[in-house]
Parts: structure tokens; C-alpha cells; sequence
């Protein structure tokens, strides 16, 4: 585990690429948040990208305003929406400069702060089998486990309050591919990934 958490940070290299890319090789990555001296830490293993102009379910899609504007920074920044007035989804900001591209975290493996994970979602510090795999298995879950909100839109990942460190690409055929979940529009667009066969993912 410790050498899971001391792996090497992303770069911002690795953001700014393409965002059907970027999607692909987060899968497997550890998103980390550090506070009041606690590491909380999860793999990710589900993830849907969404690609600007090029893509109507994008929040970029009709150009930039001011709660999309962290969007269309270079990738490397991290995105945080509040949807349906219920909860926060969490997102890695990717491209160039202007373009306007995201990959939306739905769900992680829990790995360290589980306990305080556990309070956030569930109000106790103990929880059985069914309430671990729900605990982190979709986005809103993710935030309010890891206690994301809007604060956090904005944050350069490549900082040290939340980051994501390196881990070994995935071989093709663990990856699962679908369309997205939850959208109306471009729904035909296969842009969902997942490590095939994680009990924590959203579906």
C-alpha cells in the first residue's frame, strides 16, 4: 500500500493529451486527497470522457461560461460540477488550452481513509461487505465519500492537496467499453470505460 501512495504523480504531460486517451489510461491510477494529515486514496476504475465542441453532452459543448471555465484550462486541473441540486461529480480537466475536454471519475476502489469514508457516506466508522462496495461505485458517491465539492474545482493536479499517482498500464482486454450512463444527448458515442470485472463500479 505504501508503495501504491508514494508512486510517482502524473504530469501534466500526461493531461494534456487527447481525452478518449487520457480516459483510457487513468483506469487503474490512484486518486489521492490529502487533509488534515489523513490520505484518502482510491483506484480508479470507472470512467467516462467528454470531448468539447465535439460532443454535445459536454458541458463545453455550447462554449465557455463561468461554471464551465475550469474546463477549458490545460488538462492537468481538476472539474467539479453540482448536478440535479443532489450531489457533486468529480472530473480531470485534459487537452489543450480552450478545448474543453473532461474525464468524469464514476467510480474507484477504495484503498486508505476508509473509515472516514465511511462516516461521510453512512454515518459509521464500521461498515459490512454491501456498504463497502457502495461506497465509492458511482460518482456523487466518490465526492461525498472523499468530500469534494465546488471548493475543489479549480485545483491544479499536480499540486499537493488532490493528485493522481502513476500505476501500470492496463492490458486491452481488461478494459470494458460502453456508452455513457445518464446522458440525452451524443448517447450513442461508446466513451465509457471500466476495468472489466471491479465490484465497485456504478453498474
Amino acid at each position: 500500500m505504501e508503495e501504491i501512495l508514494t508512486s510517482e504523480k502524473l504530469s501534466r504531460q500526461f493531461y494534456i493529451r487527447p481525452v478518449i486517451k487520457v480516459a483510457k489510461e487513468l483506469l487503474g491510477k490512484i486518486l489521492i486527497k490529502k487533509e488534515c494529515g489523513k490520505t484518502l486514496a482510491g483506484r480508479i476504475v470507472e470512467v467516462e470522457a467528454y470531448d468539447g465542441k465535439n460532443d454535445e453532452a459536454s458541458h463545453s459543448f455550447k462554449g465557455k461560461t463561468k461554471r464551465n471555465e475550469v474546463m477549458f484550462r490545460e488538462g492537468g486541473y481538476f472539474y467539479v460540477y453540482f448536478t440535479y441540486g443532489v450531489h457533486h461529480c468529480c472530473n480531470v480537466v485534459t487537452g489543450r488550452e480552450g478545448y474543453g475536454a473532461a474525464v468524469l471519475i464514476r467510480a474507484v476502489e477504495p484503498l486508505t481513509g476508509i473509515e472516514t469514508m465511511a462516516l461521510r457516506r453512512f454515518g459509521i466508522r464500521k461498515i459490512n461487505e454491501k456498504q463497502f462496495y457502495n461506497l465509492t461505485n458511482g460518482p456523487g458517491k466518490i465526492c461525498e465519500a472523499f468530500a469534494f465539492d465546488r471548493s475543489h474545482s479549480g485545483l491544479d493536479l499536480t499540486g499537493d492537496k488532490v493528485y493522481i499517482t502513476n500505476a501500470p498500464l492496463l492490458k486491452k482486454s481488461e478494459i470494458g467499453i460502453s456508452k455513457r450512463i445518464g446522458i440525452s444527448k451524443s448517447t450513442e458515442l461508446p466513451w465509457r470505460f471500466f476495468i472489466k470485472g471491479n465490484k465497485f463500479l456504478s453498474r
